[in-house]
């Protein structure tokens, strides 16, 4: 049997076994020391995603159960009931539509595919916390697979003994080292300078320094892989936006493309106007809202 080792300095502090089927393989592994984590402690409402800012250690592993049978529930239930025997307290344990549906899900961090595999209709989420830090669990499945993502936040490794530095700001977009710490602290990265006017997808003429920086970082680093998810404002129809936000991701791509970052170090996603920075009543908070991420993938 696979087991996810889960160190949870609750209680003893002894590290807890949070085990999966049999069959469980790791599909990802990441590790930001010091990070930060929007941890979700409420269903999606009309105001947003309620969620407790954990700072610290930032875990984030997916696996995948190639045959498996059990539902999101099923998956997720085991370590459910483990992190309470361990003292955590379970902030939040909610099916799809009790979640929120589509709005939950690009609310909150999900690996991407091929690492990740979220149904809008069939998946399970469940948060906890204890003092020393937080868990999330998020399962779901497709027809021939299951699927969990976790990420433990805010403790350290039984091992260590010097405290957690402060998660770093964000700085503007335009160099080269802000960029790439975004990145590799974070896991992403919003490129401010990546300008859209309203249902444009074009780029503006000339350089884009974010896009030149994150450039120049992935030539540096060949093992490294980045995701552009393009966003939109409020106007227009959802399937409009999709189309519309993935047109502006896969701009985004193009022009790394041209800088000759490979091909094999790119995606591209829409997300519409599901993940709002701004509100979308003001033509700013709409301004705001059309841009480009970028994701950390892999680090191997």
């Amino acid at each position: 049997m696979w087991r996810l080792w889960l160190c949870l300095l609750a209680g003893a502090a002894q590290a807890q076994d949070l085990s999966l089927p049999a069959g469980a393989e790791r599909s990802f592994q990441t590790v930001r020391d010091p990070g930060a984590y929007d941890l979700p402690t409420g269903p999606w409402t009309v105001d947003g995603l309620p969620t407790t800012r954990v700072e610290g250690r930032i875990e984030v592993e997916a696996w995948r159960l190639p045959g498996s049978s059990q539902t999101p529930f099923q998956l997720v239930q085991p370590l459910r009931d483990t992190l309470e025997d361990s003292g955590f307290e379970i902030l939040l344990d909610c099916a799809a539509r009790a979640c929120g549906g589509f709005d939950f899900r690009f609310a909150t961090l999900v690996l991407p595919a091929p690492e990740m595999f979220v149904s809008l209709t069939d998946y399970h989420f469940v948060s906890a916390r204890a003092p020393e830090g937080a868990v999330s669990i998020l399962a779901s499945r497709d027809r021939s697979r299951g699927y969990v993502q976790i990420i433990r936040a805010g403790s350290a490794p039984p091992s260590a003994t010097k405290p957690a530095a402060p998660a770093l700001p964000l700085a503007a977009p335009g160099d080269l080292g802000d960029v790439a710490k975004g990145l590799e602290l974070a896991g992403h990265a919003v490129l401010r300078d990546v300008e859209f006017a309203s249902g444009s997808t074009r780029l503006g003429d000339g350089a884009i320094p974010s896009l030149d920086a994150i450039a120049t970082y992935l030539k540096s680093n060949p093992a490294r892989r980045v995701l552009l998810v393009g966003h939109t404002d409020a106007t227009g129809s959802l399937d409009a936006n999709r189309k519309v936000s993935l047109a502006r991701a896969q701009a985004a791509v193009a022009y790394l493309r041209a800088q000759g970052v490979p091909a094999e170090q790119l995606s591209a996603e829409g997300a519409g106007y599901m993940a709002p920075v701004a509100s979308n009543l003001t033509p700013e908070g709409r301004e705001a809202n059309r841009r480009v991420e970028a994701v950390l993938l892999s680090t191997e």
